[in-house]
């Protein structure tokens, strides 16, 4: 099974990020957009692994909730990996309780480090990933103003209240997600 442990985005807040692709299908119709119901913030992937890692990796995401309230995070500016200028992949950052994300993303990958599993070593950036590109595609100046302007709207903020382990199955070119469990905060 593909393993992944994310921040699901609540459902009343996609039609904020529904309406971010909407203006960026206009400025970049080639991209690869993700559906609203993919959206999440990834705090670990896991790849693949034996089924029966379920159970331990439901109880690194119940010690990972343990003492963490209920906490907002808020859409803030637009990026991109490995760049902006250059991305594969465009994504939205946010702002507000980015220290809770942060504690349970460490306790998330202790646990994992426990299990024997490694983490990706790669500094973490907090972020939902909006878009893909193919290799070839490169944002100008002109067009980073463009997304500049798009973040600039204000966004209401987003409730997190759980941690949740999905499943990612193939599916053609795209990927299914399946909630495996959820794992409320507090």
């Amino acid at each position: 099974m593909r393993f992944f442990i994310a921040l699901e985005i609540p459902s009343k807040n996609r039609l904020q990020f529904q309406a971010i692709q909407a203006k960026l299908h206009t400025l970049i119709p080639q991209a690869k957009f993700t559906s609203d119901d993919k959206l999440h913030l990834t705090l670990a992937f896991i790849a693949d692994q034996p089924p029966h890692l379920k159970e331990a990796l439901v109880k690194i995401i119940q010690s990972a909730a343990k003492g963490v309230p209920v906490f907002e995070v808020t859409p803030a500016y637009i990026d991109g990996f490995p760049n902006i200028h250059k991305p594969q992949v465009l994504w939205v950052g946010v702002k507000g309780d980015i220290d809770k994300v942060l504690q349970i993303r460490e306790r998330v990958k202790d646990g994992l480090t426990d299990l024997g599993l490694g983490s990706d070593p790669r500094r973490f950036i907090p972020h939902i990933t909006i878009a893909k590109f193919n290799n070839n595609f490169r944002i100008d100046r002109e067009l980073e103003v463009k997304l500049e302007k798009i973040m600039a709207m204000p966004f209401d903020p987003m409730s997190i209240s759980s941690i949740k382990l999905f499943e990612s199955i193939p599916s053609g070119d795209f990927h299914k997600h399946n909630t495996l469990a959820e794992i409320k905060l507090g």
